[in-house]
């Protein structure tokens, strides 16, 4: 198993998740007994998001604090994620609880011999809206790229940091930076594995990724991929 990880959450007004789910993921990985580090990326919040992920950065533990003065994105908050891990390997999930970090362990077990680990939703919890569009956006995305995944947009995974500096740069924003991700490493080479894992309820907080701006410009990115890579 691996020895040295880098972990990184990106966070948009997650102030009522971010310190539960940061404690939490110190928590699996002091158990695990790996050297680790963990990064925040602010993504320009507008509640008290910041102040919180400063006090857990000052708290004298392994966690430090990227804040961007403006949002940009989900994809924006992957690239300086990856940009800014010190590790081999690196896991990123969602801020907002509706991960399980402890399921980290079933990646580890796959790094032998995999350089991306996916986790795929067993029992995704969000509304019906986001489930439709997700998978009518899923099968746009492999009939137009061919990415073969059991769900791409899944928030949690494991890859090698090694994968990122390959596929650099990534020219996409929003939903598609993990498609051109993807779609990159694997005409590289690289190999897959998915993991299930469970997806729980979102407590605190709304979501934002079907905002109607962001599905457009995500529209509009993925023909542009498209375009670059056929």
């Amino acid at each position: 198993m691996i020895k040295n990880i880098s972990v990184f959450f990106p966070a948009y007004n997650e102030e009522k998740n971010i310190e539960k789910t940061v404690k939490e993921a110190e928590k699996t990985l002091k158990g695990l007994k790996l050297n680790y580090e963990i990064i925040i990326i602010d993504d320009g919040s507008l509640d008290k998001t910041p102040q919180i992920t400063d006090d857990l950065a000052s708290s004298g533990s392994k966690v430090r604090v990227i804040h961007h003065p403006k949002n940009l994105g989900y994809g924006g908050a992957l690239k300086t994620g990856f940009k800014n891990a010190k590790f081999p390997w690196v896991a990123f999930t969602d801020s907002d609880g509706q991960f399980d970090f402890g399921e980290i362990t079933f990646f580890l077990e796959k790094t032998d011999w995999a350089d991306l680990i996916l986790g795929y939703r067993l029992n995704r919890n969000d509304s019906i809206s986001r489930k439709v569009f997700t998978f009518g956006w899923a099968l746009i995305v492999r009939v137009l790229l061919g990415l073969k995944v059991k769900d791409y947009s899944c928030g949690f995974k494991l890859i090698k940091k090694e994968v990122f500096d390959t596929v650099e740069p990534l020219h996409t924003e929003e939903k598609v930076t993990q498609i051109e991700f993807l779609v990159k490493a694997k005409k590289a080479g690289f190999k897959f594995a998915e993991i299930g894992v469970h997806h729980y309820t979102r407590v605190f907080g709304a979501e934002t990724g079907a905002n109607i701006n962001v599905v457009i410009k995500s529209i509009v990115d993925l023909f542009k991929l498209w375009w670059q890579l056929k």
